[in-house]
Order: structure tokens, then C-alpha cells, then sequence
């Protein structure tokens, strides 16, 4: 087992002190960045970053940045959440270790989806039903994560298997926390 045990600390950000959610680190007693190549191999990481060693993933409608002696998880609501969190970062993060003669590890990032190919995909209406003031604002949101094909009232259902085709190898949300 690689990575034993960590100290939470969950704290309000300082640049957003009426922020809803909380922020979390997870001070690990144990290197992991070894694991970290394998880590992201298994999950797809949407960011890798080489030196300092860091991989970041999207999970749940969090971001979640595991480096070699932290993990930091954003828009938490409580500590029970970002105990579960943790709990299952520790599990999958020792999975890899414990399977790494079997895994591929992979410091490569994911294709972030470009705004003007989701804009290619949406009606151009300027509709508003979506609550974006315009088509290429909701597609800057979809871009970052904040909106899915769903979001959108005017898409096509098979425009939207599309866009949730591609949107989905960028944000997955299918992890069992």
C-alpha cells in the first residue's frame, strides 16, 4: 500500500469568503508521485503536469488535483464529503500502484474541447433558454465543464449524443466515489 494516511484541512477560500462550497487538502504522509503517471492512466486525467509531478481530474462537479504530498479538492460542502473524497482517491491511487505492472502509465493530458467546435454543435439561436446570454457563451461554459448538452432545450437528440460524445471524454462524471 502506498499511501497509508493524510491529514485533512478544509478551509473557506480567501479570494471567495461567501463562497457556498469549501476547499480541501489532503496532506499525504506518503510520496505518491510515482503513482501518479499510473493514477492518471486509469482515470484520464484531463491535466498532467510533469514537474512538479500533478494530475487533475473532473469528477462529480469537482476539480480534483492530486500531487505527490497533496490532493486539493474544490466546492466541497462538508468534511463528510471530502473524507469520501479522499477515501476513494486513496483506494484508486493505491489500486494503480498495487496494478502498475499491468497499467500503462501515461503522462499525456486529455484534448480540451475547443469553444468554436461545441459552438459548431449548437443551434446558434441565441435562444436564452439555457440561461447563457448567447450560443458562444454557453459553449465557453460547456468548455469548462459548467454546462452539457442537456442544458440546451433547442439541440437535436442526435446533436446531443454528439456533443455529450464529446464533451464526456473531458468531463467524466462516472467515477464511484
Amino acid at each position: 500500500m502506498l499511501l497509508q494516511s493524510y491529514r485533512l484541512e478544509i478551509f473557506n477560500s480567501e479570494c471567495m469568503p461567501g463562497a457556498m462550497g469549501v476547499l480541501c487538502y489532503a496532506h499525504l504522509d506518503q510520496d505518491v508521485s510515482a503513482a501518479l503517471p499510473y493514477l492518471n492512466a486509469e482515470l484520464g486525467g484531463f491535466e498532467y503536469i510533469a514537474d512538479p509531478p500533478s494530475v487533475t481530474f473532473r469528477s462529480q462537479g469537482k476539480i480534483i488535483t492530486v500531487y505527490g504530498r497533496k490532493i486539493a479538492v474544490n466546492a466541497i460542502s462538508d468534511a463528510a464529503e471530502a473524507e469520501k473524497i479522499v477515501q476513494w482517491l486513496q483506494r484508486e491511487i493505491n489500486h494503480a500502484w498495487e496494478n502498475r505492472h499491468r497499467i500503462t502509465p501515461t503522462t499525456e493530458s486529455l484534448a480540451r474541447p475547443q469553444v468554436i467546435d461545441i459552438l459548431k454543435m449548437l443551434p446558434r439561436t441565441n435562444c436564452r433558454k439555457c440561461g447563457a446570454a448567447t450560443c458562444m457563451v454557453f459553449a465557453a461554459w460547456a468548455a469548462e465543464g459548467g454546462k452539457g448538452a442537456a442544458d440546451c432545450p433547442e439541440l437535436s437528440a442526435a446533436m446531443q449524443a454528439e456533443l455529450d460524445t464529446n464533451l464526456s471524454k473531458f468531463f467524466p462524471e462516472d467515477y464511484e466515489l
